[in-house]
């Protein structure tokens, strides 16, 4: 460095940072050989607090104001500098602007889905996110533990480490709630509170505090989602039975564009299954409250390929006359729920008795009389 800049650096008797972004958390204040002069001038702003490090150690933290460096308001640096009746000379230490402003809108999520285990749906894979605020509460505790000799810390840093914190927390308080999956969307704002609990002692060992803490949603897979919406929907119509067709012929269709059972007639099965739960809820509702439980729909219902097309759902009355106009072979391939491929006809023992025996050929003709 040249002449005219170690005298400049001399000169300079101003301390001070003026914060010009919105991310950072920690700022060392730059000095030619980090001399600082006797008597000069410190000025911490508001939502500010300045930590003198001398050789490693930390030694005076100033709060916001405007200060004269000199031997009273500096006893820790005069403790280990050894100034016993002030000191005259330039001394070198490093002072290290820590804000403690409010840190908001920090965004935090899943990055994948996890699981709970819900009293209704079993086990469900679910998504969150959301929002908190924090803030350094303990300027020294947080350059000792985290920030450290970084002449700029800023907020991306430590996102990473208290996202992990945060998500670990959030799935414990789901699993321990005990709230059901068509409860949580309303118990929200106790879980938040209860998380924001469990992370403050987390957040005290690294020298700060959350102040606010927000979930913003908690998602479900894309075809729960759907299906609850639609259990919703036949509640407020209030014909199970129909519900059940429809739903049974929404599975057949994508199960015949799906011969080999995969895919659509999975996800038909799926639907069908989680129909049955909805009904079997709506049942023990109506018990509860005196209502007569809706019977259970006739049952088999057969679909089947005739055609190229599929037919259904048929009783075995109908199936019946299918068979006597021909149109329904012992090869036909049906379907009725509960299976999860197409089967040709005469598999089914309910519809192989429809077919009767097969028909003998007429006798052969006597043989004609002797000597004719």
């Amino acid at each position: 460095m040249g002449f005219w800049d170690k005298l400049k650096g001399e000169l300079i008797d101003v301390i001070e940072w003026i914060d010009q972004t919105n991310d950072t958390l920690v700022y060392r204040f730059e000095r030619y050989g980090n001399e600082i002069k006797n008597g000069a001038k410190l000025i911490v702003r508001e939502s500010q607090v300045a930590v003198f490090v001398s050789e490693g150690e930390l030694a005076d933290v100033f709060p916001p104001g405007t200060y004269t460096l000199e031997t009273k308001n500096l006893p820790i640096l005069s403790t280990l500098k050894g100034w016993k009746y002030g000191f005259k000379s330039p001394f070198k230490a490093e002072v290290y602007f820590v804000s403690t402003r409010l840190f908001k809108n920090m965004k935090w999520g899943t990055p994948n889905v996890f699981y709970i285990r819900d009293k209704d749906f079993g086990r469900v894979s679910l998504r969150a996110f959301g929002t908190y605020t924090f803030r350094v509460s303990d300027a020294a505790k947080f350059i000792r533990n985290v920030s450290g000799t970084d002449g700029e810390f800023t907020t991306d840093e430590v996102i990473g480490e208290l996202r992990s914190l945060i998500i670990t927390h959030f799935i414990d308080a789901v699993a321990e709630s005990g709230y059901s999956l068509l409860d949580l969307a309303s118990k929200q704002r106790d879980l938040s509170l209860e998380i924001q609990k469990k992370l403050q002692d987390d957040f005290v060992e690294y020298g700060l505090e959350i102040v606010k803490f927000l979930i913003n949603s908690i998602t479900l897979p894309e075809e729960l989602q759907k299906r609850l919406d639609e259990g919703t929907g036949i509640n407020m119509l209030g014909d199970l039975n129909r519900y059940q067709q429809m739903k049974a012929a929404e599975a057949m269709a994508n199960a015949a564009q799906n011969p080999s059972g995969m895919g659509g007639g999975v996800e038909g099965i799926l639907g069908m299954a989680f129909m049955q739960q909805m009904m079997n809820q709506q049942n023990r509702a109506s018990t509860m409250q005196g209502a007569p439980v809706p019977p259970p729909p006739p049952m088999p219902q057969f679909y089947a390929i005739i055609g190229n097309q599929q037919i259904g759902p048929l009783n075995t009355e109908q199936i019946k006359q299918y068979i006597n106009a021909g149109q329904i072979t012992p090869d036909t391939l049906v379907w009725k729920q509960g299976m999860q491929n197409w089967v040709a006809a005469k598999t089914l023992p309910e519809l192989t008795v429809l077919f009767g025996a097969p028909s003998s050929p007429p006798p052969p003709p006597p043989p004609p009389p002797a000597g004719q």
